[in-house]
């Protein structure tokens, strides 16, 4: 008789989250597969779906974790400069830096938008970036700050956008932080 072994893999969770961030990475969010994440985690193919249902349950948390992130960066932005520039520059670091996460985040076609917890830390996030607004002279703003926040929000998602597809001309560096400053100082600067 064959000694039956027991495995124990600890946060299960965390480990699959952290291998959808790595296959995403080398193969974007459409060619993830729960299969994929299973052999990549060494688990049963069933484990993923056991903590996430499905695909869209996994990118759904993936997500979720991606703005919870993102909004801690913008509020640590905000509260160490106090700067909308250093916001946006936080914006796109963050793209940078959490790429599949960035990936994920705004293709609400990819998982359940409606998720309480993925539309709270939504919120959070976005909140992030209207408050780094909020730190423009109210004469910049004028008496709706919401076409400054769309503003700000669309140069910063722009910017990242652009640099991670590699489709900025090379004049503009291979700094990504440096760059987006360059650009961006012109509105951002109070």
């Amino acid at each position: 008789m064959s000694e039956r072994r027991t495995y124990h893999h600890g946060d299960l969770r965390r480990t699959l989250l952290a291998a959808a961030v790595t296959a995403i990475d080398e193969s974007g969010p459409a060619a993830l597969s729960l299969r994929d994440l299973a052999r990549r985690a060494g688990v049963s193919h069933a484990a993923p779906a056991h903590h996430f249902g499905d695909k869209s349950g996994l990118l759904t948390a993936l997500a979720t974790e991606g703005f919870e992130l993102l909004g801690a960066a913008l509020a640590d932005a905000r509260e160490r400069t106090g700067d909308l520039l250093e916001v946006g520059v936080a914006y796109v670091r963050f793209a940078v830096d959490h790429r599949a996460h960035f990936e994920v985040m705004f293709r609400p076609d990819l998982y359940d938008a409606d998720d309480p917890a993925l539309r709270a830390a939504r919120d959070r996030s976005g909140e992030g970036l209207s408050l780094g607004v909020a730190t423009l002279p109210a004469d910049r703003v004028g008496g709706d700050a919401l076409p400054a926040q769309i503003a700000a929000w669309s140069i910063v998602h722009g910017f990242a956008t652009l640099w991670l597809g590699g489709a900025l001309p090379p004049e503009v560096g291979t700094d990504p932080e440096t760059a987006v400053r360059a650009m961006a100082r012109f509105l951002f600067s109070t």
